[in-house]
């Protein structure tokens, strides 16, 4: 009996539970229709800042679908590698996710808990980057053991994955490549050629699935192929399987056992480091210390060197949430602005509710509810938002370098309405305890008793904090778009002018150069390892004598006779490589000034005629020439001592020198290559804009994204004061009539309702402009190329808001002054 009871009851109190709640559904949403404007803004303002935070959620969600359809995702790991000590300098215990190859054997044959490993070796066809590709190459792809397909768990369609790549040169497609190279849908047994890489069999086609995957390919060939493809002199070696040195080549990949963890691996690879690394005593030998990474901590994870694929830092998610954060703060500080200025207007209601009986919880959950409402409007507009800016999104360089897409689904769709109600609580929670809070006697009596706050209301200073994060935002993109500037224009000390680069491609420099220099309008074609000042670094250890202890660094540039000429840097000692040398010219070394200071020469003429010893096959180098210091490396960097060789063997570039316009050039060019590679593509890049790339890959990007939260910054905090501007015109309406009449002035009224809000811009820019000047200080003091945080940069910030803000304010004041007081006064 006493269960019917209890049933009774509860059945009770869940249909009055149901008719309140629907009281206050109604309620909230004729207090929306009665204040349109009011609403309108709150749910814009919102709804622009929910979009953003909507599309970090799907970044966010995006990258933590990575590798999850691994059903044995728990038990797969990576091994990095940890820098100890290397040509006896201190590497700071720099962490790559590469490491040496041998490992892989060694964990299998003298350790337990370890199922299966599996190594993968770049150099394969083109890299996942799609950057400085060989355009005759037809994949991207790596060397790998059989064993990586199950471990990894890729779905064979075609082919068996037992003995798919176990012969050498064979290689396993994806459906997308099989698409691009076949006209079959089942190529088993096809062969394709891979470069200078030789022939291989097509022994297996992998699924197309949806699964995504932290390593980027569209081929896998055997890792057995290395032994052929290493003995071919056209190429450079791409990892020898046996050295345990070189940890820069190669990726390891491991199933555990059932039952085991990275805890149990771990003690395998300290004993590993000192069996083989703890009394190496060699300062040209590297010390190796190995860590094990958990397939599930690879992406989103920490940033380590020589990443296998796509992947996002943490780093980067912290700060791409922390932009969204401010955004979404500056849409709720408006809501409760906007809220607590309507207050008054409602007053009388909250007083006659709580007279006749209503709690101060119901009044709470009453204007709570119509801030959820209001956020839910608000994720509807922001979900449009959304698609319209998606498209923007996904054309960021680093966006289609990651290869992001943003997909969406269910389980990212509901985090969306999770985010929309707690962004509706926030946004009310303040107002509804302040609203709920009223004294009936008090608002009921006189509503001049009323009073929120004291003299610097909490409205104001919301405010204040708005438009603080707005000048903030405006300040770091002025000094960002400068430094960009700065790069783009900077002078490196050499000429990248009328120039074009060509990707040599295994094709004999010397033939190509005769063949370019047959046209007039070619001056001048040197053959060089890679670029100058455009991201690419080639470093190597050097000595003065054997008896020194430390290898000193350089970074170096493999060139030819022509290079200096082709760049125009001026040699300030000795001479140059010359043709008349050859195969002389291997025996000698061209230093910048750096150089000359770091190995403590007096002079550069000191210079000229000392020998550098090369670590790598401890040739004795001598010094023929110093050149002039030039910004060899990206401006981030400081200028460094750098040396010119002459090594063939590493040219990979044509850099041609022209006069007359780029267009007849690039005819000159391709009419060359097409005598020299007749059944070859030609890929050739402008000088300038190559140079370039690197600056508007990050800089661009960075100046884009901080200038879009800028505009939306000032854009909702203008809504919030024009929404606080309206109210207070709207409240002194018959203030202003009366003040007319007595004869005030139309100036003199739009300065007196201004006042206040100008106040609030002031104290603005007084807070913003130190905090901007403090933190753009702090990234610019990494650079090494900086712009200056002027006076300049500062005035032209707070103009911006300034007039952003003084164009809301009048826009409200000066309609107000220009009333007509006998309408607001003829009822009185």
């Amino acid at each position: 009996m006493n269960y019917q009871y209890l049933s009774f009851f509860l059945s009770g109190y869940t249909l009055i539970s149901i008719i309140m709640f629907k009281n206050y559904m109604k309620t909230a949403l004729r207090s929306l229709i009665r204040h349109k404007f009011f609403s309108a803004i709150n749910i814009f303002g919102l709804a622009v800042s929910m979009s953003v935070c909507m599309g970090i959620i799907m970044l966010v969600a995006d990258q933590l679908t990575y590798d999850r359809y691994n059903t044995n995702k728990d038990r797969v790991y990576r091994i990095t590698t940890i820098t100890v000590d290397h040509l006896g300098m201190d590497n700071d215990n720099t962490e790559y996710s590469t490491t040496t190859l041998p490992i892989r054997d060694e964990l299998l044959q003298n350790y337990t808990g370890i199922e299966k490993a599996a190594r993968i070796v770049r150099g394969f066809g083109n890299g996942w980057i799609d950057i400085g590709q060989d355009i005759n190459v037809p994949l991207a792809g790596f060397f790998v053991d059989p064993e990586l397909t199950e471990i990894l768990q890729y779905e064979f369609e075609y082919g068996n994955p037992k003995t798919a790549l176990v012969e050498p040169h064979t290689v396993v497609l994806t459906k997308k490549a099989v698409k691009k190279l076949f006209k079959q849908e089942n190529p088993v047994g096809e062969i394709i050629k891979v470069g200078n890489q030789g022939d291989y069999k097509v022994t297996g086609v992998l699924k197309d699935t949806d699964h995504k995957s932290h390593i980027i390919f569209e081929a896998l060939a055997s890792i057995s192929s290395l032994k052929t493809v290493n003995a071919d002199p056209r190429h450079d070696r791409n990892a020898d399987l046996d050295d345990w040195n070189n940890y820069t080549s190669g990726w390891v990949y491991f199933l555990a056992d059932e039952g085991k963890t990275s805890e149990d691996i771990t003690p395998h690879l300290d004993n590993i480091y000192k069996t083989r690394y703890a009394n190496i005593t060699n300062p040209e030998l590297a010390k190796l210390k190995f860590h094990v990474q958990p397939l599930m901590n690879i992406t989103p994870g920490p940033f380590l060197n020589n990443p296998i694929g796509p992947f996002l830092p943490w780093i980067f998610i912290y700060f791409f949430v922390g932009l969204a954060a401010i955004v979404m703060l500056t849409s709720c500080f408006n809501f409760t602005n906007l809220s607590i200025a309507r207050s008054l207007t409602r007053a009388r209601e909250i007083g006659v509710r709580k007279v006749t009986g209503a709690a101060r919880w119901q009044i709470f959950t009453q204007f709570l509810t119509e801030s959820v409402i209001i956020a839910m409007f608000a994720l509807v507009l922001s979900f449009v938002f959304l698609l319209i800016v998606k498209p923007f999104m996904l054309q960021l360089t680093f966006a289609r370098m990651l290869k992001w897409d943003l997909e969406a689904n269910y389980y990212v769709y509901g985090v969306f309405v999770i985010f929309a109600l707690v962004v509706g609580i926030l946004a009310g929670i303040l107002p509804a305890i302040v609203l709920s809070g009223f004294q009936p006697v008090n608002v009921l009596k006189s509503l001049t008793n009323v009073k929120l706050f004291s003299k610097m209301t909490l409205r104001k200073s919301l405010l204040v904090a708005q438009f603080t994060m707005s000048l903030i935002f405006i300040l770091t993109v002025i000094v960002v778009f400068n430094q960009l500037n700065l790069f783009l224009k900077a002078d490196h000390g050499f000429s990248a002018d009328k120039k074009i680069i060509i990707p040599l491609n295994n094709t004999a420099p010397v033939t190509l150069k005769t063949e370019l220099k047959k046209y007039s309008n070619i001056e001048n074609v040197s053959a060089v390892s890679h670029m100058p000042a455009a991201g690419t670094t080639y470093g190597d250890g050097f000595k003065k004598s054997l008896d020194d202890k430390d290898w000193m660094t350089l970074d170096y540039f493999a060139v030819d006779e022509d290079y200096l000429q082709n760049i125009d840097i001026e040699l300030v000692a000795g001479k140059f490589f010359t043709e008349e040398a050859g195969e002389s010219n291997k025996n000698f070394i061209v230093i910048n000034e750096m150089a000359v200071n770091d190995l403590h020469y007096d002079s550069p003429m000191d210079a000229i005629g000392k020998e550098l010893i090369y670590h790598p096959d401890s040739t004795r180098k001598q010094i023929i020439g110093v050149v002039k210091n030039y910004n060899h490396q990206l401006l981030v960097q400081k200028l460094e001592p750098m040396a010119l060789m002459y090594a063939p063997t590493q040219f990979k570039l044509l850099q041609v020198k022209y006069s007359g316009t780029y267009e007849n050039a690039v005819k000159s060019v391709e009419t060359s290559w097409a005598a020299v590679n007749p059944t070859m593509k030609l890929d050739y890049k402008d000088f300038a804009q190559e140079l370039h790339f690197f600056y508007d890959m990050i800089f661009g990007d960075v100046v884009d994204i901080l200038s879009v939260f800028a505009f939306l910054a000032i854009l909702i905090s203008c809504l919030g004061l024009l929404g606080m501007a309206t109210y207070a015109t709207e409240t002194r309406i018959k203030e202003i009539s009366v003040r007319k009449i007595l004869g005030s002035s139309d100036a003199s009224l739009v300065f007196l309702l201004s006042k206040g809000f100008l106040s609030i811009l002031l104290i603005s820019i007084l807070i913003a402009v130190p905090i901007a000047y403090l933190a753009n200080t702090l990234w610019l003091d990494l650079i090494a190329y900086r712009v200056t945080i002027n006076a300049g940069m500062i005035l032209l910030g707070v103009a911006v808001l300034i007039t952003f803000g003084a164009i809301t304010i009048g826009s409200q004041t000066w309609r107000a002054a220009f009333i007509n007081p006998v309408d607001n006064l003829k009822s009185e």
